[in-house]
């Protein structure tokens, strides 16, 4: 994998098989190989590739050009669907947005099982058409896994 700056500013992850920044020293998500699989955008080989590589918060690897062009229409890993960057102030603007709508009266009590993308977590939160948060990591990163059904007042 090319890299590009001086060699005492990276470190040889051997279970990823890729040298890294040191600023990701202790704080990447290794995946054994990563570097000898495709591109998921482009499927195009990342070790022998001239174009640098991005590495997300899940550990998958991009094209740094892919990456790019990936945050163009979306934000999330497309392998995992975990948040390929730090969502947290778009999550506090959903919060706001959720705040200020109130959802029609036939929702008003829909509650929902989700499955978060982000921490794999499972909840049940009441349904909202803007997004439904993770109760454990406030992620609205999430999925609806099941349908919707009252709340437990109007059974």
């Amino acid at each position: 994998l090319l890299r590009i700056g001086p060699k005492e500013d990276f470190f040889h992850c051997s279970k990823c098989n890729l040298c890294l920044s040191l600023s990701l020293r202790g704080k990447h998500k290794c995946i054994e190989n990563v570097s000898r699989q495709d591109c998921p955008i482009c499927l195009e080989d990342i070790h022998t590739s001239r174009v640098g590589a991005h590495v997300l918060p899940c550990g998958h690897l991009l094209h740094r050009t892919c990456y790019e062009d990936m945050l163009k229409e979306g934000y999330r890993c497309p392998l995992c669907m975990h948040s390929a960057l730090d969502m947290t102030r778009y999550w506090r603007q959903l919060d706001d947005e959720v705040a200020q709508t109130p959802m029609p009266t036939e929702y008003q009590n829909m509650m929902v099982e989700i499955l978060c993308n982000d921490c794999n977590a499972r909840s049940t939160v009441q349904f909202h058409l803007l997004g439904m948060k993770c109760k454990n990591c406030e992620s609205y990163n999430t999925a609806q896994d099941g349908r919707c059904r009252l709340s437990l007042e109007e059974q």
